[in-house]
C-alpha cells in the first residue's frame, strides 16, 4: 500500500535530484528524501522575468520623462503666447500714442504757421502802410 501512495505522489514533487526511497521492515512507513536540484532553465526563466521588469521599469521612466518634457514645452509655449499677446497689446499702445504725438505735432505746426503767416502778413501790411505814407508825405 505505501508504494502505491509513494508512486501517486511522485510526479507532484517535480524535477528533483536524487530520490530515495527507504522502507523499514519493523516500519510501515515509507521515508522519502528527495533533493531539489537548480536547473538552468528556471535560472533563465527568473533571468528573463528580470530583464522584463526592467524593460518595464525603464518603459515608465522613458514615458514618465516624456510626459515632463511634453509638460515643459506646453508650458514654454503658454509663456510664448502670452508674451506674444503682451508685446501686440503694448505695440497697439506704443502706435496710439506716436499717432496722438503725431496729430498734436501736426496742429502744433499749422498754429505755429498760421500765426507766421498772420504776422508776415501783419508785417507786410505794415510796411505796404508805412511806404504809402512816406510817398504821400513827399508828395
Amino acid at each position: 500500500m505505501a508504494s502505491l501512495a509513494l508512486t501517486a505522489s511522485l510526479p507532484k514533487i517535480g524535477q528533483s535530484g536524487s530520490l530515495f526511497v527507504r522502507n523499514n521492515r519493523w516500519n510501515s512507513r515509507a521515508f522519502l528524501h528527495c533533493t531539489p536540484t537548480y536547473s538552468q532553465a528556471s535560472g533563465e526563466e527568473k533571468g528573463s522575468d528580470a530583464t522584463d521588469k526592467a524593460a518595464d521599469a525603464a518603459k515608465q521612466g522613458a514615458e514618465a520623462a516624456k510626459q515632463t518634457g511634453q509638460d515643459v514645452k506646453d508650458k514654454a509655449a503658454s509663456a510664448a503666447d502670452d508674451m506674444t499677446q503682451k508685446t501686440k497689446e503694448v505695440a497697439g499702445k506704443v502706435s496710439e500714442t506716436v499717432q496722438d504725438m503725431t496729430e498734436k505735432a501736426k496742429q502744433t505746426v499749422q498754429g505755429a504757421w498760421g500765426s507766421v503767416k498772420e504776422t508776415v502778413a501783419g508785417k507786410a501790411e505794415d510796411a505796404k502802410e508805412s511806404v504809402k505814407d512816406n510817398m504821400d508825405s513827399k508828395n
